[in-house]
């Protein structure tokens, strides 16, 4: 007997070091979600500012000259999962953790506060910082 079994729906996108990169990674998203048919999804806005936050952070501090970017969106049929993976070296961190006066970090706590989860993975070279989000 064979069980028909889903594969997780992924789009991968690369982006240049460019300010044009983090509006277009953005509509990426949104449009993934839309062929998903999840454009009325309730978190879709929090994706897509979920996404606009970790260009931005791979773009200032994760992307060295002459390289990009990978965003990668997914989706399960109960997950949304978001992957921004770059080739710089360093370990995102969240306001207030590197002392009262940070000026970094704060577009991650909004990523912490509106995906269910996230966190940060190792590449060779660089990291990915993903966010998931549940759909209901």
């Amino acid at each position: 007997m064979n069980v028909e079994t889903e594969l997780p729906k992924q789009r991968d996108q690369f982006y240049g070091r460019a300010r044009q990169s983090v509006p277009a990674a953005r509509k990426f998203a949104e449009w993934s979600l839309d062929h998903w048919g999840l454009t009325d999804w309730a978190r879709a806005r929090d994706v897509s500012l979920c996404v606009s936050e970790l260009a931005t952070n791979a773009l200032v501090h994760g992307v060295p000259p002459g390289r990009g970017f990978l965003v990668r969106v997914r989706y399960d049929g109960t997950l949304v999962r978001v992957e921004v993976h770059d080739s710089g070296s360093g370990v995102p961190h969240l306001a207030g953790v590197g002392g009262a006066d940070d000026e970094h970090g704060r577009g991650l706590l909004l990523v912490a506060a509106l995906a269910d989860k996230w966190g940060v993975g190792e590449r060779v070279p660089g990291k990915l910082v993903w966010c998931e989000f549940a759909v209901e």
